[in-house]
């Protein structure tokens, strides 16, 4: 007796888990569907993070808290911040990789890196629709994390502070630099030529 009702408990486990799975991933499917028809409302979407992010500063201001969780949040966005800026490739390996084939003359050369060569156009290392997820995912979770005492750790929260300011400057000065060198602007609209039309 007691054999056939663990039979039957392990005969409805199969249908239970193709109904989780099917389950999931139709969560899956409307979830990629939700993110597919979010792509051209730029400003909504940073605006929602906005949003978010200004709550979960409020609280943390409110709470006076989490400050662990809030600097692991602004070092992660700086460092998404950074793969926004920075070209998917490299101009300094470019102009290494160049070098060498010059003095090799046996292939090819890259495309041009001169003033008067051929238009590139900008590529990022990370895109800004991935630079805006992975943006709202870190805010929601720290969103989360703010939630439990646990990770309300006692530090010293102008040293935090400190730091994460110092990280930002010798990061974004870097950069700048790394910019100026080689002559690119990350920004769409930002130093391009203009064409009125009539």
């Amino acid at each position: 007796m007691m054999q056939d009702s663990t039979n039957d408990s392990l005969a409805g486990t199969p249908a239970l888990s193709s109904r989780a799975t099917g389950v999931l991933e139709r969560l899956q499917v409307q979830y990629q569907t939700f993110l597919d028809r979010s792509t051209p409302y730029a400003g909504a979407r940073w605006g929602t993070t906005a949003a978010l992010l200004f709550v979960f500063l409020l609280r943390i201001v409110l709470a006076q808290g989490w400050f662990i969780i809030c600097y692991a949040l602004g070092i992660y966005m700086l460092n998404l911040f950074l793969a926004f800026l920075t070209p998917k490739f490299d101009p300094e390996m470019a102009e290494e990789l160049e070098e060498a084939e010059a003095a090799d003359e046996s292939g090819p050369g890259l495309l041009p890196v001169k003033n008067d060569d051929e238009f590139r156009p900008f590529i990022r290392r990370l895109p800004e629709f991935k630079f805006w997820l992975n943006s709202t995912k870190a805010v929601l979770i720290s969103l989360v994390c703010s939630l439990f005492s646990m990770f309300d750790i006692p530090v010293y929260w102008p040293i935090l502070l400190f730091y994460w300011v110092f990280l930002f400057v010798i990061t974004m000065r870097r950069q700048i630099e790394h910019m100026i060198k080689y002559r690119y602007v990350p920004f769409a609209n930002f130093g391009k030529q203009r064409y009125n039309r009539k």
